[in-house]
């Protein structure tokens, strides 16, 4: 099966120029601000986003300023109620500018700046401490080049209730890619072969990077001591999970390739990918199979509230 270089357009995904802020209904919100937004999704964020919720996307960018408005409206027009974090480079495009800008009208939406592009996988450290210093207890991670359908967020959602991660497959019974050219596919799906063999993870699609991590299995991850960055990061972090024997389930996604912008993929990144693999395979003391016990369930943050209640009552 060959799927080569089809050029669709998922609907809600709009061409932005270098004019998308201005273009993008310039209506006053209820706050007196303009509005980046239609009226329907305006209400819709208005009605009860001020309380805390269970669920954030975290959305690293590096000059995604024609991707981060349309996206970020999918996102938040969702039935679910989910938060995002966008995790910005310093993009000399001024994508954190506009993301700034979208945190200061729609208060689901927030910033971190990192000082320089440092790769991929630091950014999502940098994302998840944040997001669990919060509190949260989903955590989404999300191209910021629509190549991940926001769509798709409920339907991990439901398969997160009973699993500690749950992964994006792309060749989970079929293949579904859009705009790959054959080489691209081959080597993806020759990596996803090559972190089988070698460690023995069951997964169709180890390198993808559309995920949901619950709250527990982030803390069951030295994040600090995270080694890798590129594709080799999206590896690690489902290997340190697989073999603790957390639950691990894969859902079918559609992958559609960057119509904007440029491809993050080097040669640097697949080096660092096959070296990878083995380290984790001696990680795991040589074996392909989970050879951990499950960490013991952390308390939930109003768990622990009560705990710490009780012990500053006064004994009888």
């Amino acid at each position: 099966m060959q799927i080569l270089k089809i050029s669709v357009m998922r609907p809600g995904r709009e061409q932005l120029s270098e004019t998308s802020l201005q273009r993008l209904n310039p209506k006053t919100s209820r706050d007196g601000n303009p509005s980046l937004f239609s009226p329907r999704i305006s209400d819709y964020l208005s009605a009860g986003l001020h309380s805390m919720n269970r669920t954030i996307v975290v959305v690293p960018t590096f000059n995604e300023r024609e991707n981060l408005p349309p996206l970020t409206q999918r996102i938040l027009a969702l039935p679910v109620k989910v938060d995002l974090l966008v995790v910005d480079d310093n993009s000399p495009d001024g994508t954190g500018k506009i993301a700034d800008q979208l945190a200061s009208q729609f208060p689901s939406v927030h910033v971190l700046h990192r000082k320089e592009k440092n790769g991929l996988g630091r950014a999502y450290i940098a994302g998840f401490k944040w997001a669990l210093e919060q509190g949260y207890e989903f955590v989404f991670e999300l191209d910021g080049d629509f190549s991940h359908n926001p769509d798709d967020i409920p339907m991990f959602l439901e398969a997160a209730r009973e699993n500690d991660l749950v992964l994006g497959s792309r060749y989970l019974n079929g293949i579904r890619i859009i705009n790959w050219p054959l080489s691209r596919l081959m080597l993806s799906k020759s990596a996803a072969k090559y972190v089988q063999l070698v460690t023995g993870m069951p997964f169709t699609d180890p390198t993808g990077g559309y995920k949901c991590f619950r709250r527990r299995a982030l803390q069951a991850i030295k994040l600090d001591e995270i080694q890798s960055n590129g594709y080799s990061f999206q590896i690690e972090m489902t290997h340190k999970l697989w073999r603790q024997r957390l639950k691990v389930v894969e859902v079918p996604i559609v992958f559609t390739d960057r119509f904007q912008g440029h491809s993050k993929m080097s040669g640097h990144i697949v080096q660092e990918a096959l070296v990878m693999v083995w380290r984790l395979w001696f990680q795991n003391k040589c074996r392909r199979r989970p050879s951990g016990t499950p960490p013991p369930l952390p308390p939930s943050p109003a768990t622990a509230g009560k705990a710490s209640e009780e012990e500053k009552k006064p004994v009888a």
